[in-house]
């Protein structure tokens, strides 16, 4: 049976993390005001559908990374607080991921609202 007192606690730490992280972190502030745009603007030009859970999917995935390298960076300045080479070397690898994923993310976006932004200007 489901224990619906337990899963309103999950939820509320999940949030409290997440809550956390837009507090703490201005890089996650900046995807999210980004990921907000561009969901406003591929609602207001009306893509297909596949193009929006694919936007929805590459987004999610950059929060993810986003959060995944907050919890690393504050990993290793509890368990080496002072900066190490290699704690300078894994905080700057895992600012890599994200980077990447961000760069994927724009290139994604450009594919998906270039032909959109061409029949407009065209008509």
């Amino acid at each position: 049976m489901l224990r619906f007192r337990e899963l309103r606690k999950s939820f509320s730490y999940a949030w409290a993390g997440i809550s956390r992280v837009f507090g703490e972190e201005q890089n996650f502030r900046i995807h999210i005001f980004i990921a907000v745009i561009v969901i406003a603007f591929a609602l207001i030009i009306q893509i297909q559908i596949w193009e929006f859970i694919f936007l929805l999917i590459i987004i999610s995935l950059i929060l993810i990374l986003e959060i995944i390298n907050s919890i690393l960076e504050r990993l290793l300045d509890l368990i080496k607080p002072r900066l190490h080479t290699y704690v300078k070397d894994i905080k700057d690898m895992t600012a890599g991921i994200v980077l990447i994923a961000a760069v994927t993310a724009i290139l994604i976006g450009i594919l998906i609202f270039f032909p959109y932004l061409i029949k407009a200007l065209l008509k």
